[in-house]
Order: structure tokens, then sequence, then C-alpha cells
């Protein structure tokens, strides 16, 4: 039986206590699982793991990490424990000249998600990093490389921000700033066209300084960009920005 070409997800995972509550972001991310084939196995590319280097975690059983402080004592109570997927961690990291590494784990921007779409925790999940030493492009252009595994029933999973700025966090307002939804309204545009050039050069446009001071949430995006069919449709999903200056909005390619 042939494999149906799985979709990607691009998840903007917001505060921790998402993972808590039920909020219309938590509905979004349970309504995932109904909307996709049954991975075989799910890589996460998360904003969390952002590190000198390119790693796949090849754990048998990836340790949880509780990277969150300050928070309520019922969400260091979540226990989500999905298998890992050595081989599949192995054959990655040689295929992009990457290593493989344990150390790391399944940090909340994935495990807060996950946890909503596939709360048994019945699919492997092989947690890569985001390679800081890269610059955009030679991100989309790992991408690429990635992007045959979806034909071999893995999900590509990124998890981060496109509006992530917590120096400018407005903890009384529920909503964003006008310039940090203008902004988000740009990238999606851009998404939906495909226009990786104009996505790998966001330095381009006049708010993109505040929307982060740092690449890590913006670059899982990056990655998936790469692995793109020419066909891919893209939907839009929690749509909203929180906080002033951090952006849920996700996207759905298939």
């Amino acid at each position: 039986m042939e494999t149906p070409l799985m979709p990607m997800v691009f998840v903007g995972h917001g505060s921790p206590v998402n993972a808590i509550e039920d909020t219309e972001f938590s509905e979004g991310w349970k309504d995932l699982s109904k909307r996709l084939p049954k991975p075989k196995a799910i890589l996460a590319i998360s904003a969390h793991y952002y590190a000198d280097g390119s790693f796949l975690n090849d754990a048998e059983n990836p340790k949880q990490i509780y990277d969150m402080y300050g928070f309520p004592k019922e969400l260091y109570d979540i226990i989500y424990h999905p298998r890992g997927n050595p081989a599949l961690a192995h054959e990655i990291a040689a295929l992009i000249g990457g290593k493989s590494n344990s150390s790391f784990g399944i940090d909340h921007g994935v495990w807060s998600v996950l946890r909503r779409s596939y709360p048994e925790a019945d699919v492997p999940v092989v947690a890569m990093s985001v390679n800081r030493r890269l610059s955009p492009k030679e991100m989309v252009e790992v991408g690429a490389k990635l992007k045959k595994y979806r034909e071999q029933g893995v999900l590509l999973f990124a998890t981060g921000s496109i509006v992530h700025n917590l120096a400018l966090v407005d903890w009384d307002n529920p909503k964003g700033y006008p310039w940090a939804e203008a902004y988000q309204k740009r990238i999606n545009e851009r998404v939906k066209a495909h226009d990786v050039d104009a996505l790998i050069h966001y330095e381009k446009d006049p708010d993109s300084a505040k929307a982060f001071v740092s690449l890590d949430h913006y670059s899982p995006l990056l990655y998936l960009l790469g692995a793109i069919r020419e066909n891919d449709q893209v939907e839009i999903f929690n749509d909203e920005e929180t906080l002033g200056s951090i952006s849920m909005t996700s996207y759905l390619f298939h």
C-alpha cells in the first residue's frame, strides 16, 4: 500500500499554559490529528532546541524537558513520553551532516502541542535542533533534504513563533500590537504564495526588528519552507497575536 504524502505543520506554541488550559489555541492543536494521516514518526524542529550544530536525538526513550520557570505546578506534573526512533535520527543526521545526540529531549514547545494532538503519545518523536550557525538560506536547504521523508510517513513538525519579542510583552494585553498584527499578515501572504526568497530575507520588512530579536522562534519555519511541494496548499489556523508581541499563528501545508 502506498504511503500518502504527509502534510507538514508549523505551530505557534505561545505560552506553556496552553498545555494545561483549554483555549482556542489548544483546541486547534487537538484538531490536527483528525486532519492528518497517522504519522509513522514525528520529526520535531523546535525553537527551544537552538544549538551550535545540527543534532538529532537518537534516544530510545527521549526525556521530557520542563524548560520553563515560574508556572503553576500542574504544568510540571504533565507526563508526555513517546518513544524515539534512533534509526531515523541516525539516517537524518548522516543526510544533513549533523550528529546524533541524546543529551537534549522533548521540550515544552513540542510536548505542549503534541499532548493535545496525540495524547496517547503513540507516535515516535525525534527532536532535531535548529542550527544557529546556519543562515536562513542554509536552513531552507536543509529542509529540502528532509522533503523525501514526507513520502515515508514522517510528519515534519516545526514549533516556534513568527512574532516573538519577550522584551515587548504586555501581560495585560490579550491581543497583539497593531504592528505585530500587520507584520503577521504580511508573513501569512508570503507563506501562502510560497515566496521563500522573501521569507529568507525577512529583514527587509520594516517591522522585522520588532517582531523578534533572535532567529530561534522564526527558524523552524525556514526548515519547512525547503520541504514545500509546488502544489502544497497552506491553511492558516490559530491566527492571532497575544500579549502584544507573541504570535500563535500556525500553518498546515498539505
